[in-house]
């Protein structure tokens, strides 16, 4: 797909292969979900961080909140040998790094959980076992959504993933000008059902239909801030959360390619994965290779302040994302009329006042990130954990921010989340 920025089109690659074929309305939620923060009483903070709940109505699922990314099983990467992936994909687990994402378009993955799960069965205590979790995504063509071939094609990914019931489904959708969506999942059995690369307005329309959604994983990064625009006006209003990829852009924001000029690739680290060619577009759409540095060197800065890396600073900026929808009021695009109608509905003064109780309250919005993993052939274990631990403080984030901000402005240059691989 092509996106125009100064007269000239850029090709963003969807990681789902090759695709196959403005303002919004006041909500009504009669069943709104939330994510918070959980942990057993008496943990240890740090222990209770590393966790969070999705829930919809009566259904939850903890999840860790940095996910093992299976994108890079999927060929383009490099050669993945089958019994080395599931050894490390243990390692991973026995690490507390116990949440696995996936898609039935993504190569191997699907097989590649199931037999690490049974190897898990009988070779790790049943506590872990609990722990873990595999999410998937169902990629299906925009074709009629019918209950029996909904159910067959969960059946699918759930024979491979080898499991009586998968945790959970992340459904996306290529063609919005087909309604079929909704039918899918309105037939969708699946006790969890998330979205991938859903934008605000339809997200919307799902939830006003009374499909119990609990996440959206959307792209999200220090670059690319899209998601904290409108999407996280929405959001905040039902308590949908973000699981996030692309944060660290494929490696780009890591040490690797600090003080680099793209105007020598030989003397530069070369882009040889999918992933690093599809967030080198999306430098360039945001403000280029000089900009970038001027990131990546603040970035280092924040970095060697706390000891930390590049890469982990990147993610916990994007872990640490939340807002109130008073915090929103000055965000582009913002409809306060939208916001009075819902006021409205407060029939009370009581009811009013707790409802700006609840909305001064700063959420956070991302539930979790993703970090891909190239299992078998390089391993980051111990430099996800440290995420845990990194706190950054005011002075960081302002200076985070003011970087941020100095790109283009990507909802206007691309659109909303997952415009991207739909615009032509």
């Amino acid at each position: 797909m092509a996106v125009t920025l100064g007269g000239s089109h850029f090709l963003l690659q969807s990681p789902f292969g090759t695709r196959k074929d403005g303002a919004w309305r006041p909500i009504n939620v009669a069943n709104p979900c939330r994510c918070e923060a959980v942990g057993d009483e008496g943990a240890q903070a740090t222990a209770s961080e590393r966790r969070t709940t999705v829930k919809s109505r009566d259904d939850s699922l903890v999840i860790c909140r940095i996910l093992n990314g299976m994108w890079q099983t999927s060929g383009g990467w490099g050669r993945i040998d089958r019994n080395a992936a599931v050894d490390a994909m243990l390692r991973y687990a026995d690490a507390g790094l116990t949440t696995f994402d996936m898609a039935d378009i993504y190569g191997p993955a699907e097989d590649l959980y199931g037999t690490f799960i049974n190897r898990v069965r009988r070779e790790r205590p049943p506590e872990l076992l609990n722990d873990i979790k595999g999410l998937t995504k169902w990629v299906p063509r925009p074709v009629k959504m019918t209950s029996s071939f909904v159910r067959d094609s969960i059946n699918v990914s759930r024979k491979r993933m080898d499991v009586a019931c998968i945790d959970m489904i992340q459904f996306h959708w290529w063609d919005y000008s087909n309604p079929g969506y909704l039918d899918a999942l309105k037939h969708l059995t699946i006790k969890t059902i998330a979205l991938t690369n859903f934008d605000t307005e339809r997200l919307q329309i799902i939830l006003e239909n009374g499909i119990p959604v609990v996440s959206n994983q959307v792209q999200h990064s220090v670059v690319d801030m899209r998601p904290q625009q409108r999407m996280a006006e929405l959001c905040q209003l039902t308590g949908v959360k973000l699981i996030t990829y692309g944060t660290v852009m494929g490696g780009l924001l890591s040490e690797k390619f600090l003080n680099t000029n793209m105007l020598f690739p030989l003397a530069a680290p070369p882009l040889n994965t999918p992933s690093l060619q599809k967030y080198k577009m999306m430098v360039d759409a945001w403000g280029g290779w000089n900009l970038f540095q001027d990131l990546l060197q603040t970035l280092k800065i924040v970095a060697s302040k706390h000891r930390a890396t590049v890469p982990a600073v990147a993610v916990r900026y994007i872990l640490d994302q939340a807002c109130s929808i008073f915090t929103t009021l000055a965000l582009p695009g913002f409809n306060k009329r939208a916001f009075a109608i819902l006021l409205h509905k407060f029939y009370t003064f009581l009811a009013v006042k707790r409802a700006f109780l609840l909305l001064q309250k700063v959420q956070p919005s991302v539930a979790g990130s993703m970090i891909g993993v190239r299992l078998g052939l390089s391993e980051h274990i111990e430099d996800s954990l440290a995420i845990f631990s990194l706190e950054l403080d005011e002075e960081d984030n302002s200076n985070i921010n003011s970087v941020s901000k100095k790109g283009r402005d990507l909802l206007k240059v691309i659109g909303d989340c997952g415009d991207e691989y739909r615009r032509a």
